[in-house]
């Protein structure tokens, strides 16, 4: 068992709540999606997030990046995109003086070459287009013209998608829903959140700008780094290992599921939990982080069988009644 100084937790806690803070000032309310975005960013993972437009789903996004010293990127996803729109392609550079009329290739680099990535309603985009991220979101690198290009660290591909039920929009293939760590759902806001969000954003702005303005940069590239290296010297027992593949077994047979998780949702729970634990100031993984984090890692990489589509049950909805029925242990 690998030990951190209790100096290291109390700086990490402090700086990660200090990043919180600073996405707080943009959204209003959103609690669990700020904290599911800071697992994913500890957990050096994906993020798709999820909600019908006007949610605030570009805004959590944007508050994160403007936040973290990093350089960003965005895309915005059409149905006329091309995979070389993302990953870039290669160009003839037109022959110079006195290079005897030779013609050179030239690989001009595209938006995906960041650190953070806001990839905005990808699910405007057919499954070709985006199926072009699926290289660099697992192994870090876009091959161009047979030459292998890496990308710098950290990483982050911070998704937006609408429901799929929404006008012009087309699913994204299990493939790539399975190289996202987590999804996170952006639901309607309560009453007195919305009266909220409604003042931030109309007064003394002009138009529909983000209320961005308060968000400032906390957290650089390195110390990021390194607090993705602490994460991953939190201890897991092996019962709490044991626990975490319990409940994505069970995905596979689960009443009204049609497909359950595969071993790399068990990856993804025991690596979000770590970073659970981290942000909760502890060098151990409990049960209830694994809980905590099983419906944001599992929701997108289960299908719902068709009778249970047709009686209008819910993922969220079945896998809390699978997590109910699992026994934690006692450590």
């Amino acid at each position: 068992m690998s030990t951190i100084d209790t100096h290291e937790l109390a700086e990490a806690g402090q700086r990660l709540r200090l990043l919180h803070d600073e996405i707080a000032k943009a959204m209003v309310g959103q609690r669990d999606a700020i904290e599911q975005l800071l697992i994913a960013l500890v957990a050096s993972g994906h993020v798709l997030i999820e909600g019908v437009p006007g949610l605030g789903k570009t805004l959590l996004a944007r508050a994160l990046a403007k936040a973290v010293a990093l350089r960003y990127a965005r895309i915005q996803f059409t149905p006329d995109m091309l995979p070389s729109d993302i990953t870039g392609h290669a160009v003839l550079d037109a022959a110079g003086p006195g290079s005897a009329g030779t013609v050179a290739l030239r690989i001009r680099r595209g938006p995906v070459f960041t650190n953070i990535l806001l990839a905005d309603e990808i699910n405007r985009a057919p499954a070709k287009t985006q199926s072009a991220l699926l290289e660099v979101m697992q192994e870090y690198q876009v091959s161009l013209e047979g030459e292998t290009l890496p990308i710098e660290r950290p990483f982050i591909v911070l998704a937006t998608q609408n429901p799929i039920d929404t006008e012009g929009t087309y699913p994204l293939p299990e493939a790539q829903l399975d190289r996202f760590l987590l999804k996170i759902e952006i639901g309607y806001p309560p009453h007195s959140d919305e009266i909220a969000i409604v003042v931030r954003t109309t007064e003394a702005r002009a138009g529909d700008q983000l209320p961005l303005g308060e968000v400032v940069e906390c957290i650089d590239g390195h110390t990021l780094l390194a607090l993705q290296q602490l994460a991953t010297r939190v201890h897991v027992d092996e019962r709490v290992v044991d626990y975490a593949v319990r409940i994505v077994r069970s995905t596979r047979s689960g009443l009204g599921l049609a497909a359950g998780a595969g071993p790399r949702g068990a990856i993804a729970l025991v690596r979000a939990a770590r970073a659970a634990a981290l942000i909760e100031g502890r060098e151990f993984v409990t049960p209830d982080d694994i809980k905590r984090c099983a419906l944001p890692v599992l929701r997108h990489r289960v299908l719902l069988a068709p009778d249970a589509q047709l009686e209008g049950r819910r993922v969220d909805e079945l896998l809390t009644a699978l997590l109910g029925s699992a026994v934690a242990p006692r450590l």
